[in-house]
């Protein structure tokens, strides 16, 4: 059973966060685990839509303190299973300014906090991802390359770099998330269908390119949860 914290990081908008939360959720529920997701992309809250019928799901505020107490709060209420954090663009921000609070807390809560940092190929992606390291000192921090920007060779500047060396030494994995087709994308996007809504909405076509897609994620994700 997986009762952790975990969140969904990257620092910035466009390297697949919430595809990456998606198949969190997806993967927790397949081995049993009752997922909470707290919501903090508050201006554009896909996944909450997607879910929010079939989980509990919740909308926090992580650039402001008070949304930091509600999600300690919500941590500390919410026992039956892991908290998965769909974070936003900016949340680097609040993060430094705040994250304090949730390490003075993480004893009483009695969980762990495990990240999974989505890049693309871009520098800055590596650049956000050594600050976050350097505030959330001590969590579990693993690297989710997103194939959508291409095969595992060519995030050079990731495979190459000292970042992963400090990354895996620190016991963290270095992961590829597979890449979903583009129109199966745009189905659970823009009807805001979970997966379980788009296996039984779709296409025939549609259906076996989502499978194929969830039988990877829940191989990937599912390897480092439940190892």
């Amino acid at each position: 059973m997986c009762k952790d914290i975990l969140i969904v990081g990257g620092g910035k908008g466009g390297v697949g966060k919430s595809v990456v939360t998606v198949g969190l959720i997806d993967t927790v529920r397949s081995r049993g685990d009752i997922p909470i997701l707290l919501e903090s992309d508050t201006s554009n809250p896909d996944v909450y839509k997607m879910y929010k019928d079939e989980i509990r799901t919740e909308t926090v505020d992580l650039d402001d303190p008070n949304g930091w107490i509600d999600f300690i709060n919500l941590c500390d209420e919410y026992r039956d299973g892991p908290v998965i954090v769909n974070t936003a663009a900016r949340n680097n921000r609040g993060v430094t300014a705040h994250a304090a609070m949730l390490h003075n807390a993480l004893e009483e809560l009695a969980r762990q906090v495990v990240t999974f940092w989505v890049i693309n190929r871009q520098r800055d992606s590596l650049e956000l991802l050594n600050e976050y390291m350097r505030t959330m000192h001590g969590s579990a921090v693993h690297v989710v390359r997103n194939a959508y920007y291409g095969d595992e060779h060519k995030f050079e500047l990731y495979n190459g770099s000292k970042l992963r060396r400090q990354v895996e030494d620190a016991g963290g994995k270095s992961l590829l998330f597979p890449d979903l087709a583009d129109r199966v994308s745009d189905d659970l996007y823009s009807a805001r269908l979970s997966i379980d809504a788009a296996l039984k909405k779709l296409p025939l076509g549609n259906r076996a390119e989502l499978t194929r897609w969830r039988n990877e994620v829940q191989h990937v994700l599912g390897g480092v949860l439940y190892a």
